[in-house]
């Protein structure tokens, strides 16, 4: 695999920080996950639970190695160092309230000293300056904070907020190319030492939504709640006879001219309310009538193989019911079934990108809370189980 022989130390919580780390690993990094000893990763407990089983822990806790250590404490700061020079650890990811690594004597440099080609990834809700620095920074506010919040959902309902951590994952994404971009100079460019990242939830999720700031800036529009409506119609979910809902993207010219003929209305290309795109734009309401009332006269099943047939851009809109029997996943293999000793087989989504001479895999299920102290303290830095045993009593470990 591509990082094998890569080391990750993941001290991240909940979401964007452990999730770098899963990234990495299924790629075939060595992540070794430290956690509090009262209680670990608040993943843990998150979410819906099976037999007291967490659930989404399973997707960000698989292929890494669970270790527990006081970091507030200085015997486990400075076993932590040792772990960092032990293992000669590429990346470090911690997701604490900005200062407190440092707080807490490990800072930076420290980490070098240990091992000089490590990357530090520093992930927080606002960023490691600015005056919002020392805030509670979870991925809600950075939803908010955004501007997503402020344009999703009809026009006419309060801002809305998405059902996933969408900032965190977000934020995960540019954390992980950034450090491999770092990896990159350090190996490749330069020969030099690593360096450190500053990821904050706010900026990445911002940063998708860049046109915004343009249009913003270039022509004072600012962006507001329209529910599906965009820069090109028709587009929008449409309901079946049946009751299934659809989605149609006629985002082009020549789509909207199939859609039309499909629907057996070649005339409306002539109504000069639709024959451009900002033009159909400009009547969307009164041509989502007439596409709904078309939609609404048929079955899925009739609107997708009509539509299909006229290569027109449709599609039905799935829930997970549907994905976990879905065809095009089921054939490109992008669900993955994990044995996990207690929970048996989990079905999650599979290691992404699909890489054709390197592809990554799930080779072993979320750990359990030190479930790898002996492994680790034991293998890599050398201690003897009097050691171990005494690390734990001192409540170190």
């Amino acid at each position: 695999m591509p990082l094998t022989g890569l080391t990750v130390i993941d001290c991240g919580m909940v979401v964007a920080g452990p999730m770098i780390a899963t990234l990495l690993g299924d790629f075939g990094a060595d992540v070794i996950k430290v956690e509090n000893r009262a209680g670990g990763d608040q993943m843990r407990y998150f979410g819906r639970q099976r037999d007291g089983l967490p659930l989404h822990w399973q997707l960000l806790g698989r292929n890494k190695r669970s270790i527990t250590l006081a970091l507030s404490k200085t015997a486990g700061q400075e076993l932590f160092l040792a772990l960092v020079r032990a293992t000669k650890a590429d990346i470090v990811i911690e997701s604490f309230r900005p200062g407190t690594f440092e707080k807490w004597n490990l800072t930076y440099d420290r980490l070098r000293d240990a091992s000089p080609g490590v990357c530090l990834i520093h992930v927080s809700g606002f960023g490691q300056t600015g005056p919002y620095r020392d805030r509670p920074g979870f991925g809600t506010l950075a939803e908010a904070m955004s501007g997503f919040a402020n344009v999703l959902g009809p026009a006419d309902a309060p801002p809305s907020l998405p059902p996933f951590p969408l900032a965190d994952s977000v934020a995960a994404l540019y954390g992980a190319l950034g450090v491999m971009m770092a990896l990159y100079h350090r190996d490749v460019h330069e020969g030099g030492p690593g360096q450190s990242l500053d990821v904050s939830l706010l900026e990445p999720l911002f940063a998708l939504l860049g046109p915004h700031l343009v249009e913003y800036d270039q022509l004072a529009v600012v962006a507001v709640r329209k529910g599906n409506r965009t820069g090109s119609a028709p587009r929008n979910t449409y309901l079946t006879r049946d009751e299934r809902w659809i989605v149609i993207a006629a985002s082009t010219q020549s789509v909207a001219a199939r859609l039309f003929e499909a629907m057996g209305r070649p005339d409306l290309l002539d109504d000069p309310r639709f024959s451009t795109n900002p033009k159909r734009v400009e009547n969307v309401e009164v041509l989502d009538e007439i596409v709904s009332a078309w939609v609404g006269a048929r079955s899925e099943a009739e609107v997708m193989d009509l539509l299909e047939a006229a290569d027109v851009a449709v599609a039905p809109i799935l829930d997970v019911s549907d994905l976990a029997t879905d065809p095009q996943l089921q054939q490109r293999g992008t669900i993955a079934t994990v044995n996990d000793p207690e929970l048996g087989d989990v079905r999650m989504p599979n290691v992404l990108p699909s890489l054709s001479e390197t592809p990554g895999s799930i080779r072993s299920s979320a750990p359990r809370l030190g479930e790898h102290n002996r492994e680790v303290y034991g293998g890599l830095l050398g201690l003897s189980e009097a050691d171990i045993d005494a690390l734990r009593k001192e409540e170190t470990i």
